[in-house]
């Protein structure tokens, strides 16, 4: 008995150090780019080879010049390995994400990009759900949030014309974008992989084992704060083209990377946070085109900035009930 515990406790340190001189091992050839491919390569190949190396692009995105790694202080936390890192005064860490014994994403991520560390403590959970109940509370009762609300649905009614064209549009590239990756399923494939690189380098998959409440809290803030407020709300203060344009073209990437052909059944499952986020974007782009409408019908641009304002608020309820069936979407369903 004694023999078979110093027999474990000999082979421990070996087992424990096996994720970390893996990932020491992949980093080490990431930095000589020998797991990267070419983008020239990328962009001369034909289009199956193509597919493949966008995805490989985007598991293995190459490591930026002059990056220095410290490879002596690792830290293990589950399937992901960090090391300290710097570009220049820039300080930040290359991730290393093992599936098993297999290396699967190598990526360098800057401090302070993607995700507060605080959102991802149990205290922001339940914080994040008093405040939701809050906010329901206050639009059940008379108080300027109901007000707002009512307002901003008399908004929508008023322009329903405007309102309706602005998601036959934006829906409508989206079931382009679907349609399309039923013809070139690899491509979309990897443009799927290179959004899921995006949304690991940013932390929101760390949420994933949080939590539904972590996760939810984490979901808004993400989509309020990135989708609605800085690619939502500031493009449509001027006169509303840009938002429409950048949502255009969002829209045919997000059917094209989240199309049945690639989701298969899950796709309805994850239906109901689709139409939900999506809503919400065609909400601010609406209230774009609304400041567009009374600037250009001499209403003033105060006047339209209100409609912008309350279609904004009204998409932010859009992201909130999202955030909560999509946190229990990818808890329980997925």
């Amino acid at each position: 008995m004694r023999l078979l515990a110093a027999l474990l406790l000999g082979f421990l340190p070996l087992a424990l150090a096996a994720p970390e001189e893996a990932a020491r091992e992949a980093v080490s050839r990431w930095l000589r780019g020998e797991l990267s491919p070419k983008l020239e390569d990328l962009l001369k190949a034909p289009p199956e080879e193509a597919s493949r190396l966008l995805e490989r692009f985007a598991l293995f995105p190459p490591p930026p010049e002059g990056l220095a790694v410290n490879l002596e202080s690792p830290r293990v936390e589950e399937s992901r390995v960090s090391f300290p890192a710097a570009l220049g005064e820039e300080v930040g860490e290359v991730v290393v994400v093992l599936e098993g014994e297999r290396v699967a994403r190598v990526y360098f991520r800057p401090q302070g990009l993607g995700v507060p560390p605080y959102l991802l403590t149990p205290g922001a959970g339940l914080g994040f759900l008093l405040f939701s109940l809050f906010w329901t509370l206050l639009l059940l009762r008379p108080s300027p949030f109901r007000a707002w609300l009512l307002e901003a649905f008399s908004l929508v009614r008023a322009q329903r014309g405007l309102y309706f064209l602005t998601n036959l549009l934006l829906y409508g590239l989206f079931a382009l974008g679907a349609l399309l990756a039923y013809a070139v399923p690899e491509l979309a494939r990897a443009v799927q992989v290179l959004f899921g690189g995006a949304l690991e380098a940013l932390g929101l998959k760390e949420a994933v084992d949080r939590g539904v409440l972590v996760l939810a809290g984490v979901i808004f803030y993400w989509n309020f704060s990135q989708g609605l407020f800085l690619t939502g709300l500031f493009p449509a203060l001027l006169l509303g083209l840009p938002v429409l344009l950048l949502n255009a073209l969002r829209y045919l990437a997000f059917g094209f990377a989240l199309s049945p052909a690639l989701l298969g059944s899950a796709f309805l499952f994850h239906l109901p946070t689709l139409l939900l986020e999506l809503q919400a974007y065609i909400l601010v782009t609406f209230g774009g085109l609304v400041l567009l409408a009374r600037v250009a019908g001499g209403k003033g641009y105060r006047e339209g900035l209100r409609g912008l304002l309350l279609a904004f608020y009204l998409g932010a309820l859009f992201l909130l009930a999202a955030a909560w069936y999509e946190a229990w979407e990818v808890v329980f369903l997925l």
